[in-house]
C-alpha cells in the first residue's frame, strides 16, 4: 500500500524545491515510497542507501562524489541521511551552484539532527513531507479494518502480517532494535533499560496530562532528563504531544500537554496486550481508542488547522480542539460506545469557548445529532469534520 496522496505532493514538491525531505520513523514505508517515486520521474536517479556500506563509502569524499553530477538531468535520493549530517552544509552549496528543482530526494527516520540541520542549513531550499503508518484512508474504514489497525497499528509490517500473533512478534523486534541499533545510530547514548522503562511509563499514561516530576520519581532521574526522554520520542515520531488551548477566558487551565504513544500496536505491545479481547478488558481500553481516534483525525488536518486539548483545573474538558485560523472553535470528543453521552463538563466547555461545532466519535457506523451543533460520527468518517 502507498500514500498516493503523499506521493503525489512528494512529485509536486519536485517540481518547485531543490530538496524534497521524506521524515518518518523506520519500517513506515519511505524506502518503499522513494523508490515508487524514482519510476515517475522524468530525471535519471541515483540512489544512495547509506545504511550499505559500500553506497556509504562513496560518500568518503561527498563533493567529489555528488558534484559530477548535473542536477537538470539527475536526482539523488539519500536514504538514511542522518548517518551522515555533515552533508548538509554542502547540499547547499551545490544547490546555491546550480539551483535546479528536484536536485534532491532525502530520506531520515527520526533525526532530532536531520530536522534542525536540514531547516537551518538548507532554509528556503527545502520541503518536508511526513511518512505516517497507514490510517484508515489506505486501509479502508470497515469494521473489520478498524478493528485490525486499531489492534496491531499501522506500520506495514505489523498490519499486513498474516496473523496477530505474528504482528505481536514484529511489533517486539521493533521495539527492542528502535532500542539497541536505532537510537544509538542517532548518536543518543542513554542505556535502552532506561529508555525502555519511560516508554512504558508513557504507555501507561497514555492520554494523560504529562507529569515530568511524578515520571521523574518513578525513574529515579531529574524532570530534566525526563523531558530529554519526552524529546527524543517525540521527535522520533514514537510520541505525540497535544497542547493544552488557551483562550481569555478567566478560568484556571491546565498547562501540561496530554501524552500519546502514537501507533497504538506499539502501545499494545509496551501494555502487554497480544489480543483484541485482552486490549478489550484492559484498563486502558478507552485511552487507547482516544489515542486511536485522534492520531487518524490528525493525519487528516488539512493545512492551516490546529490542534489542541482543553481543560480546566475543575475538571471541564473537551479531548480536541480544532481551529481553522480566524474561524470558532470545533470540538471532538472521543467515545468507546455505541451509545455516546454528552457530559457536563463538555457542554460547558463548548458553551464557554463558543464553539461553531462539535463532534463525538465512536466506534459505531451511525450518524445523528446529539444537540443542537453536536453530531456522533463514525471513526471512519472523521473528514466531515473538515468540511
Amino acid at each position: 500500500m502507498i500514500k498516493r496522496n503523499l506521493e503525489k505532493q512528494i512529485l509536486d514538491s519536485l517540481k518547485h524545491f531543490p530538496v524534497v525531505a521524506i521524515l518518518g520513523p523506520r519500517q513506515v514505508g519511505k524506502t518503499t515510497l522513494a523508490k515508487e517515486i524514482k519510476k515517475k520521474v522524468s530525471k535519471k536517479v541515483i540512489y544512495l542507501d547509506l545504511e550499505l556500506t559500500s553506497d556509504l563509502n562513496k560518500l568518503n569524499e561527498p563533493e567529489l562524489f555528488l558534484g559530477q553530477f548535473d542536477f537538470s538531468t539527475h536526482m539523488i535520493i539519500i536514504d538514511e541521511i542522518q548517518r551522515k549530517p555533515q552533508l548538509f552544509s554542502l547540499l547547499r552549496a551545490l544547490i546555491d551552484n546550480n539551483r535546479m528543482p528536484g536536485s534532491f530526494l532525502i530520506l531520515g527516520s527520526a533525526s532530532r539532527d536531520l530536522i534542525k540541520q536540514s531547516s537551518e542549513t538548507l532554509a528556503g531550499r527545502i520541503v518536508f513531507h511526513e511518512l505516517t503508518p497507514f490510517t484508515l484512508d489506505e486501509v479502508g474504514g470497515s469494521g473489520k479494518n478498524v478493528k485490525r489497525l486499531w489492534e496491531c497499528g499501522g506500520f506495514p509490517e505489523s498490519y499486513l502480517t498474516k496473523d496477530t500473533n505474528s504482528s505481536y512478534l514484529w511489533r517486539e523486534a521493533f521495539i527492542r532494535t528502535y532500542l539497541e541499533r536505532d537510537i544509538p545510530q542517532l548518536g543518543i547514548h542513554i542505556p535502552s533499560p532506561q529508555l525502555k522503562r519511560f516508554w512504558t511509563m508513557i504507555a501507561h499514561n497514555h492520554g494523560q496530562l504529562f507529569n515530568a516530576n511524578q515520571l521523574a520519581k518513578g525513574l529515579g532521574v531529574s524532570a530534566p532528563t525526563v523531558r530529554h526522554y519526552l524529546s527524543i520520542l517525540e521527535e522520533t515520531f514514537i510520541i505525540r504531544q497535544i497542547r493544552p488551548y488557551y483562550s481569555n477566558l478567566k478560568k484556571r487551565l491546565i498547562k501540561s500537554p496530554k501524552i500519546y504513544v502514537r501507533d497504538t500496536g506499539l502501545l499494545h505491545n509496551l501494555l502487554m496486550i497480544n489480543t483484541y479481547d485482552q486490549l478489550q478488558g484492559h484498563p486502558s481500553l478507552g485511552y487507547s481508542w482516544e489515542g486511536f481516534v485522534l492520531e487518524q483525525i490528525l493525519d487528516s488536518l488539512p493545512v492551516g488547522w490546529d490542534a489542541y486539548f482543553y481543560r480546566t483545573a475543575t475538571g471541564v474538558e473537551i479531548d480536541l480542539i480544532l481551529i481553522k485560523h480566524g474561524n470558532k472553535p470545533i470540538a471532538v470528543e472521543v467515545k468507546y460506545s455505541l451509545s455516546p453521552r454528552l457530559g457536563k463538563g463538555f457542554n460547558m466547555a463548548f458553551d464557554d469557548l463558543k464553539c461553531e461545532r462539535g463532534f463525538v466519535i465512536n466506534p459505531g457506523n451511525d450518524i445523528y445529532p446529539l444537540k443542537d451543533s453536536v453530531t456522533t460520527l463514525p471513526v471512519s468518517k472523521i473528514k466531515e469534520i473538515f468540511k
